[in-house]
């Protein structure tokens, strides 16, 4: 599997499931099948057909990936732990391709920012949530949790 910087991020999940394949790595065949079909319904889901760029297709990854820990913890609810274990090894296999996540100390400090230029905007209190919280999701990139950004902004702004 070629891991050069030049490959696309499909590029390089299809190269891993060619060596999954080969390798029968169950787990891995099965993420990384899902999240290639989703990555093209994403593709066709237009009028017309359109390449992803990597942004777009590390957005398809990120959705994956909140899908399978929201199915691990739905597992976890109705006591079926032999399935989560499967869902977790999904998931780890997809968020390899994932860049790190911020740290929490990094979120609150691009908030903060955010908000103080919100003000200087004249946008305050609940008022400049909606701009904060688009602000804060460019920054971060396409793999934060827009959930996580906004539960964090609402309790800054109210604070």
């Amino acid at each position: 599997m070629s891991d050069t910087s030049t490959d696309s991020v499909k590029q390089r999940m299809q190269a891993a499931l060619t060596a999954a394949m080969r390798a029968r790595d169950e787990v891995s065949m099965s993420s990384l099948r899902q999240a290639l079909a989703e990555v093209a319904v994403a593709e066709t889901a237009g009028a017309e057909l359109v390449v992803l760029s990597d942004d777009a297709v590390l957005a398809v990854l990120a959705m994956e990936v909140r899908k399978h820990h929201e199915t691990a913890d739905a597992f976890v609810a109705a006591g079926r732990p032999e399935k989560v274990d499967r869902e977790r090894a999904e998931a780890a296999v997809l968020e390899a391709y994932l860049p790190a996540a911020l740290s929490e100390a990094d979120l609150d400090a691009m908030i903060d920012a955010e908000i103080a230029a919100a003000a200087a905007d004249g946008a305050t209190g609940m008022k400049a949530m909606g701009k904060v919280v688009a602000a804060v999701r460019a920054k971060a990139g396409p793999t934060a949790d827009g959930a996580a950004i906004a539960a964090k902004v609402k309790s800054a702004l109210s604070a």
